[in-house]
């Protein structure tokens, strides 16, 4: 009997495919070629950027009228995003490019139902591993893009909702970037906007314009069977979302200023300094790290305001660069919380124009594709940004009730911030870890703020 009601709950909550189609724009766009530029081609063996957003039913129209109201303003708002729906492509030199053609097939858009599971249960605080189907392109490479769409979207109907699972190819775009996109789309569907309020700037050659020609070999061959039976098995990974509230949040940012660290003119520390130094610190403890063992800190930092000339926010592409930072853990758990969030502050100030471009031009001089786990030793990595306006994306029935991010690019120690749910000036973090060090951050009431 157990045999059969384990196969009833599979079924219940089964995703099932009921239909594929292609957006493209709304108009003819004609032949377009943009290059891929020194700050996007290190992604290319990253994993398609996923995103999941789902909206409980208000009742007001169908599965499918909802499913064609959001394929118009795919249509409409691809006129000006009209990049994702092209291919990777390469020039006679072999370098990398978008391609775009009115002839090719457009943004993937995928029908499913999924009729057992409720909007509740996708709210949970564990990770999102166990929903995968709700979203596409799960272990797809960037580089893929080749010859996969650069955007697929999975509409599925729940009991009791929508959820939207979107990939989208990370050599193409950053989080500012898909952001962009999806909120100039919702304002489309709702009936805020006819058109794009904010086009999106696409010619990369502006923030660099070196022609970088890659050996792909490696990246083609990493990704093969061969790759994943060797080595050591992998350790088991767990996803956890955790909740700050906006209280919770200006104590850590009170705890990490209200000791000083000994150093000239530093300024007070920002709300995201101050909650990376607290992730480090009890993340590090979790871990059971001994004081000699040295610990990365990355973060994916935006660059638009950085970079000579600044490029407006509204730049098409990837404008991001990983600022590394190491320390012992001693260092960084023996001491106040303002001497890591020193180390942090220090890191990302001095990430200015000019090692911008000397980061650029050792790059481009020896280029290195980066594989996603390539974070640095003991790490913790931090992508996305509260700053987005995650629960502003109102397709017309209402906002989200929950953002999340898949199962792809996730390793021991990726984080991903975002709004909190809550509003005001709360948090979500997603962490992944390794199982064991995971279970001792649960507990922790320091860092869950609870103490």
């Amino acid at each position: 009997m157990a045999g059969v009601e384990a196969g009833k709950e599979e079924e219940a909550t089964a995703v099932r495919i009921t239909g594929k189609s292609h957006v493209k724009p709304g108009k003819l766009i004609g032949r377009k070629e943009c290059q891929l530029v020194t700050f996007d081609l290190p992604y290319l063996a990253f994993y398609y950027n996923q995103k999941l957003l789902f909206y409980k039913s208000d009742g007001c129209g169908e599965f499918e009228d909802k499913v064609e109201k959001l394929k118009e303003g795919l249509r409409v708002v691809l006129e000006e995003f009209y990049q994702l729906g092209g291919k990777l492509g390469k020039d006679d030199d072999e370098v990398l490019r978008v391609d775009y053609d009115d002839d090719m097939d457009g943004v993937e858009v995928v029908e499913a139902v999924a009729e057992g599971i409720t909007v509740d249960e996708l709210t949970g605080d564990d990770g999102t591993s166990s929903f995968k189907d709700l979203i596409p392109f799960n272990g797809v490479l960037n580089l893929e893009g080749l010859h996969r769409p650069l955007l697929s979207i999975q509409l599925t109907k729940l009991k009791d909702g929508i959820a939207m699972g979107c990939a989208f190819n990370h050599a193409v775009l950053d989080g500012t970037s898909t952001w962009h996109f999806m909120s100039s789309w919702a304002q489309i569907c709702n009936g805020t906007s006819s058109s794009v309020v904010v086009p999106p700037f696409l010619d990369r050659t502006k923030a660099r314009n070196t022609r970088v020609k890659l050996d792909l070999s490696p990246v083609v061959s990493c990704n093969g069977d061969d790759a994943t039976k060797q080595g050591p098995p992998a350790r088991q990974m767990r996803e956890k979302l955790f909740r700050f509230s906006e209280a919770a949040v200006d104590e850590i940012k009170s705890r990490a200023n209200s000791t000083p660290p000994p150093s000239d003119g530093s300024k007070q520390f920002s709300t995201f300094q101050s909650l990376a130094v607290h992730i480090w610190r009890h993340v590090s403890q979790a871990r059971n790290l001994k004081p000699e063992d040295y610990t990365v800190f990355t973060v994916f930092a935006d660059c638009r305001k950085r970079v000579d000339p600044p490029m407006p926010d509204s730049y098409f592409g990837n404008l991001i660069q990983a600022i590394f930072t190491a320390t012992a853990a001693g260092l960084l758990l023996e001491n106040p919380p303002s001497i890591g969030a020193l180390v942090i502050q220090k890191a990302i100030e001095s990430h200015d124009a000019k090692a911008i471009d000397e980061r650029n031009k050792a790059w481009e001089a020896a280029p290195k594709i980066f594989q996603f786990k390539d974070a640095g030793v003991n790490c913790v990595a931090v992508g996305s940004s509260p700053r987005f306006k995650v629960y502003e994306v109102d397709f017309g029935w209402g906002k989200p009730v929950g953002v999340r991010s898949g199962s792809n690019n996730r390793f021991d120690g990726m984080v991903y911030l975002y709004q909190g749910k809550s509003g005001g000036r709360s948090i979500d973090v997603e962490i992944t870890m390794e199982a064991q060090a995971m279970e001792k951050l649960e507990k922790d009431k320091e860092f869950l703020m609870e103490v």
